[in-house]
């Protein structure tokens, strides 16, 4: 599926059903820019999975509702509830085997 932008208005929407990635990250922010080169090759390989991005800065309220100290910070959700949390950067080969466990 395609990457979607959150707001603080529809966060709650796009993580409520099937299994979504969620990425807490800013626009300047080197490693989040090298995780977004992940994600979307994570994009061709879970044609399922849902990537929800969340911009710290145009989503206060989002961002903070999690606390969000540091970024990038990805949840991953399935139907709504979060499975796992994985605070700053971590690799693809991670994410993956995360990916894994939640959709087999």
């Amino acid at each position: 599926m395609a990457t979607i932008y959150a707001t603080d208005e529809n966060y709650k929407e796009l993580v409520s059903e099937g299994v979504v990635l969620v990425d807490f990250f800013g626009k300047t922010c080197g490693p989040c820019k090298m995780l977004a080169r992940v994600l979307e090759e994570l994009e061709d390989e879970f044609p399922f999975l849902n990537i929800v991005k969340v911009d710290v800065d145009e989503c206060p309220k989002t961002s903070e509702e999690f606390q969000i100290e540091g970024i990038p910070d990805l949840y991953y959700y399935k139907d709504g509830q979060v499975l796992f949390h994985e605070p700053g950067a971590v690799d693809g080969a991670y994410i993956r085997e995360r990916l894994a466990k939640i959709l087999y």
